[in-house]
């Protein structure tokens, strides 16, 4: 019998050294204001997780721990029985953490210099992480649709040329988006002519909405498999970020034996004691219904999200997310000049602390970003405080 878990639970993390409280001073100027920017989430994490964390503890030496054949192979069993993707134990190593994956991936492909693409507005250590390295960004700008954005493959095509990277988010953070395979069989073709490795950030993967299912970058063409480096992490989708745990899956074995060869001379594949044994427990049947579960609710707070935002104003779109639990508001209706006057104006009036969406790329002017991977009540907050910060200005 499934258990049914209480998404509705408030948890009070205030006081406990969580950064979204923590740094609210820092990013609003102001303590009062709800915190909906980090992209975690507010729900507890799931209690197999827990009790995997519990049994460990229980052998009362905290030394150093290799990952089990089994922490593989409930991988290559997830990927198969969720992407429809057929992998096996050595196209996987464990990575701390898939920004540190982006990371290591820079460094074992490329030089100080070098270009590195990526599509804008996305989540900003793509940006971030080449920069402190001395690689050079080379924008390639999203396109607006009414609904959401697109790939301009046009644009990629002039854009491409001389990098030798290009760093894919799917699903795309912070739209929501989830690429369809004919625009990755042309991301992959366009990068696979120009001699590009891709870097797929798939961290959203088993949080994919309204009855879709992810398609890994990896598995669209020939020519996909032979340049991707895939990073993926039960981290977010299970509420345990503070557990470093992810894994990078590498099918082509020249790519693999490189990547995976810097990994381990720069010793940083070692893992923690509780990586392996929370990985495992989330890819199982039980966190698979914990996951179904937290996704359905998730979906609720967008739908009163949405509906409620259309009640107060028509100056605000909600880009539905396909994916995640991170919604991406389009402002621009607001009227505000500079990306400053629209987040201070959900500081200030709304005493809502979101992501400014120019911390995205400059495609992101005037939009923000809210989590809405919290119980329903904050939602409900949420939506009253923009209403009353709404009235200030019309």
């Amino acid at each position: 019998m499934n258990m049914e878990y209480n998404f509705d639970e408030i948890i009070e993390r205030k006081g406990t050294d969580t950064y979204k409280y923590a740094h609210v001073q820092k990013v609003c100027g102001r303590e009062d204001v709800l915190p909906m920017w980090v992209a975690d989430m507010d729900f507890k994490t799931p209690p197999f997780v827990m009790r995997a964390i519990e049994n460990r503890l229980k052998q009362q030496v905290l030394g150093y721990t290799c990952p089990p054949e089994s922490y593989y192979e409930s991988i290559v069993n997830w990927c198969r029985s969720h992407f429809n993707w057929d992998i096996t134990t050595s196209d996987i190593n464990y990575v701390p953490g898939v920004v540190c994956g982006i990371y290591l991936a820079m460094q074992a492909f490329t030089e100080k210099g070098d270009k590195i693409l990526i599509q804008e507005p996305v989540y900003h250590p793509f940006r971030i992480v080449p920069e402190g390295s001395e690689r050079v960004i080379v924008w390639n700008h999203l396109v607006r649709t009414e609904t959401s954005f697109a790939m301009d493959l046009e644009a990629l095509r002039r854009d491409i040329k001389g990098c030798k990277m290009m760093i894919l988010c799917n699903p795309h953070n912070p739209a929501g988006k989830c690429w369809d395979i004919e625009t990755l069989r042309e991301v992959a073709h366009i990068c696979h002519e120009e001699g590009v490795v891709v870097v797929s950030d798939e961290i959203h993967c088993d949080m994919v909405l309204g009855g879709r299912r992810h398609i890994p970058f990896a598995t669209v063409s020939d020519e996909a498999q032979s340049i991707a480096i895939t990073l993926q992490a039960p981290t977010k989708t299970y509420n345990m970020p503070g557990i470093v745990c992810a894994h990078a899956i590498v099918p082509d074995s020249k790519l693999r034996t490189r990547y995976f060869g810097y990994i381990h001379n720069s010793d940083m594949d070692l893992g923690n004691i509780f990586a392996f044994d929370c990985a495992k427990a989330c890819y199982s049947e039980e966190g698979d219904e914990w996951r179904r579960q937290m996704l359905a609710y998730v979906e609720g707070n967008i739908d009163l999200l949405t509906e409620g935002i259309a009640r107060i104003t028509d100056k605000i779109k909600v880009i539905r997310p396909e994916a995640s639990f991170l919604v991406f508001l389009d402002c621009r209706g607001l009227g505000f000049k500079t990306q400053k006057e629209c987040t201070r104006f959900f500081a200030d009036q709304c005493h809502l602390c979101l992501n400014p969406g120019e911390m995205f790329g400059p495609g992101g002017h005037c939009y923000m970003r809210i989590n809405l991977g919290c119980p329903r009540e904050t939602v409900r907050k949420a939506l009253a405080l923009i209403e009353v910060g709404i009235k200030v200005i019309v």
